[in-house]
């Protein structure tokens, strides 16, 4: 642990203004930066000869629907060199695009064509960007916060046409859009 603090407090040296706070989770150094420099701040800690992060574990995005900064992306990154791990945090809003690292770990292709496909958190510059889990005529991001618990359609199969059929989901309006007010009886 004290390893740790000691290396985010020289990352915070060596980063002075870039890294906004830092902390420590079961042995992991948790450094949060700025989305603009995103880019910036990964490659150092790739190309650094005191860091070596080479490896990419993945890339996940959290929801806080109520926050001006909606959505927070995690970047989880491994040393093999000093068996070390770092999450890198950053916080976006809907419309604020994040700029890609695929340049920088060809393995991001996949994890920010799944974070843009659940969650509609836009990479700038990336080379594929499109969906990678649901159909391409899918409509919204399903693990957004505001998306219906139900979904907008349905898929059943009809006996009488002997087909599947896709049909638009009908509830009452107070089961539409999911709120922290709304409660079951």
């Amino acid at each position: 642990m004290r390893i740790y603090k000691n290396f985010g407090q020289a990352l915070s040296k060596l980063l002075p203004g870039i890294v906004v706070s830092e902390g420590f989770f079961k042995n992991e150094l948790i450094l949060i930066i700025p989305a603009a420099l995103l880019t910036d701040v990964v490659l150092f800690m790739r190309d650094h000869t005191n860091c070596q992060y080479k490896v990419l574990s993945d890339i996940c995005a959290v929801d806080f629907l109520r926050k001006q900064s909606r959505f927070e992306v995690v970047y989880n990154l491994i040393s093999i060199k000093y068996n070390t791990k770092v999450r890198l945090k950053v916080f976006v809003n809907e419309l604020t695009p994040l700029n890609t690292i695929t340049s920088l770990y060809s393995c991001a292709n996949w994890w920010e064509r799944e974070v843009w496909d659940l969650f509609g958190i836009f990479f700038s510059n990336h080379p594929d960007l499109r969906r990678i889990l649901t159909d391409y005529g899918f409509i919204g991001h399903p693990l957004r916060k505001d998306f219906p618990l139900s979904g907008y359609t349905e898929l059943r199969y009809d006996e009488i046409q002997k087909c599947l059929v896709s049909e638009p989901v009908m509830l009452p309006q107070n089961f539409r859009f999911y709120d922290f007010q709304t409660t079951l009886i």
